[in-house]
């Protein structure tokens, strides 16, 4: 199975919570080809989610949740993550209602 190259999944997904009026934006661009992507979920209370891709034993690829917590404490933890990986793209979903869409069909 091949994968997306990271930037154009990035736009892909940009576009997907466009037409559902969900805020997002890049806050750090990683590396077109083949960089890891963070998805930050921001319910713009103070907290924070951040979600990451794995790798199933079945070669499925689902997002999972890599921490969740003060806001501050998930920037720090992302902050850290970006030092070791400089190719890391991090974007950041704004939804009160926690809506990311990275379990509808066709993100995985």
């Amino acid at each position: 199975m091949s994968r997306l190259a990271a930037g154009f999944w990035v736009q892909a997904y940009l576009m997907r919570l466009q037409t559902e009026l969900i805020p997002a934006f890049v806050v750090a661009h990683g590396d077109d080809t083949a960089g890891a992507i963070l998805i930050k979920l921001n319910p713009l209370d103070g907290s924070a989610k951040v979600f990451q891709r794995v790798m199933s034993m079945d070669g499925a690829r689902p997002w999972d949740l890599l921490t969740e917590g003060a806001e501050a404490d998930v920037d720090a933890l992302i902050a850290r993550q970006r030092r070791t990986d400089p190719d890391l793209w991090v974007i950041e979903v704004e939804s009160r209602d926690g809506r990311h869409m990275l379990d509808e069909p066709g993100l995985s």
